[in-house]
């Protein structure tokens, strides 16, 4: 996983933003090994039922439905940034959702 100073203090904000990019299809192989190794300790720490990514959504008490609340708004932002000639990249669109959703 990338160095951010973004994440710095701040483990949870990282697993969200990679959970965003797992919800749109965008998060790479390699992100996505390193992750289902952690999903234990993942699961240890927030509950869940094994998998990495539920464990992140116990964790933020997210409705069942939210994998695809997600995708919905992606394809809408996509659609918004293509219309204004803006490119909207996976973790640009990711650190924008957990910003106006999870974080405070």
């Amino acid at each position: 996983m990338l160095t951010n100073p973004r994440y710095d203090g701040q483990p949870l904000l990282r697993l969200l933003d990679v959970y965003v990019l797992w919800a749109i299809g965008e998060l790479s192989q390699e992100s996505e090994d390193g992750l289902k190794r952690m999903a234990p300790k993942l699961q240890s720490i927030y509950g869940g039922d094994g998998q990495w990514h539920d464990a992140i959504a116990q964790s933020m008490h997210m409705p069942e439905g939210m994998p695809a609340a997600i995708r919905d708004m992606w394809a809408r932002n996509l659609k918004i940034a293509r219309d204004n000639d803006v490119t909207l990249t996976p973790q640009k669109f990711a650190e924008m959702f957990v910003d106006e959703n999870f974080v405070g």
